[in-house]
Order: C-alpha cells, then sequence, then structure tokens
C-alpha cells in the first residue's frame, strides 16, 4: 500500500539521483557497502548536474554516508546553505563477498544468485547480503520520513542504483519481480517523484539529458 497522508494542498518535490561514476563502476566492479573514489568522467557528471539543478530551490538533501554519494551531494550543491542529513538507510544493496568482485567473476564463483540477481530477483536470497526487499523496505522508510518532515519544497536524495529500482518499483505499484523491467539507472540519472499528501507522482525516470555526450556506466 501507498504511504500517504493529508497534505492540504501542498506538493512535496523529491530529486533523486545516482552517484556519479566511480572507479568500480569503470571497471565493472561490485560495490555495496564497499566505496571506491569518482573517476573524472563522474566528477564531471556531478558537474554537469550542479549545473542543471542551478535554478531548483532545495530546501534539504538526503544522503547515503557513503564516499561516493557524498562527493556526488557536494558537487551538485556546490556553495549552496542547504542542510545535509546522511541516512544509513539509503545505502546501496549490502552483497556481501560479492563487494569488490567484477561481474564477470560473480558469474563464474556464484552462478545460481548472479542469475536471480538479474533474472528473479525475487528469488535472490544470499547468504550473506541483504535482498531486495531488505532494501525496498529501508528505502521506502527513509522517503516516508522525508514526507513526514517536509511537507512540501524540493529536496534531493542522493543514493544508489539498486535503492532507486526498488523504490521505481513502490512508486510504480509494480512488484520486486520487475526490478529490471523498469529504465536503467544511470550515474547521476535523475528521478523526479511528486507527493500531494495523497499518493506520489513518478514526473521523470532516470533521466540524464544533462550529460549529452558524456560516458556513462552500471
Amino acid at each position: 500500500m501507498l504511504f500517504s497522508f493529508k497534505g492540504g494542498g501542498k506538493v512535496l518535490k523529491l530529486y533523486v539521483i545516482r552517484h556519479a561514476e566511480t572507479e568500480w563502476n569503470a571497471q565493472q566492479r561490485m560495490q555495496g557497502w564497499k566505496d571506491s573514489p569518482l573517476t573524472e568522467t563522474g566528477k564531471k557528471q556531478a558537474a554537469l548536474l550542479h549545473d542543471r539543478f542551478r535554478t531548483v530551490p532545495f530546501t534539504a538533501a538526503y544522503c547515503s554516508p557513503s564516499d561516493r554519494t557524498k562527493e556526488t551531494a557536494q558537487i551538485v550543491l556546490g556553495q549552496r546553505h542547504v542542510p545535509i542529513y546522511f541516512d544509513e538507510r539509503l545505502r546501496e544493496i549490502h552483497l556481501g563477498d560479492w563487494e569488490g568482485k567484477t561481474i564477470a567473476e560473480i558469474a563464474q564463483s556464484d552462478e545460481q544468485n548472479h542469475y536471480h540477481f538479474y533474472h528473479d530477483p525475487d528469488a535472490y536470497k544470499p547468504i550473506i547480503g541483504e535482498t531486495f526487499f531488505d532494501v525496498q523496505r529501508r528505502a521506502v522508510a527513509t522517503i516516508q520520513h522525508i514526507a513526514e518532515n517536509h511537507s512540501e519544497g524540493h529536496i534531493l536524495v542522493v543514493t544508489h542504483g539498486m535503492v532507486i529500482r526498488t523504490l521505481l518499483v513502490y512508486w510504480k505499484q509494480q512488484t520486486l519481480a520487475e526490478l529490471w523491467k523498469n529504465s536503467r539507472v544511470y550515474g547521476t540519472s535523475v528521478t523526479i517523484v511528486s507527493f500531494d499528501g495523497e499518493k506520489w507522482d513518478v514526473e521523470c525516470e532516470s533521466d540524464i539529458s544533462h550529460l549529452k555526450s558524456e560516458l556513462t556506466h552500471l
């Protein structure tokens, strides 16, 4: 069921972005709760997003505490005096011993879970780490928290690919089995959702028009 409450005609708008490209993204390595620094391409991506958002009057930002999201948020916001709240629930999916390994290495060493991860999300149940349901549960709780504390305004949310995917199926009232059917979530992609106190509306999904010819990676 979608979270809702009466908002008195006020509208809250969330600008949900994935962090910019990192070194491990470029190497096709799974990151999860581990980190790697932004590449030069990633820094350019974030700078282009800074330009895109120049006229958006953000009143607050919520950010995963991972270094890659912090650095992205810092570049995007620039010199603005916007309060930033770091929330553990916005972290990427915990991937256990997959973290730091390439997708090709995982496909060879953990074939069944690798298949479930990409082709049967409901069946993905790692021995160490989180399921997609685990991620969605904490991500939705964060969105509910934001809606309870901000009845209106423009809020920046800086998080991760799998978090955004689980939120998209929630907002679009899909099931987790449809996790991979939505748009690809590129680095610094923009998803805009509005909340009028009763329902969420996806206005823009995984948009990367600000990147133009920049290279992007999963």
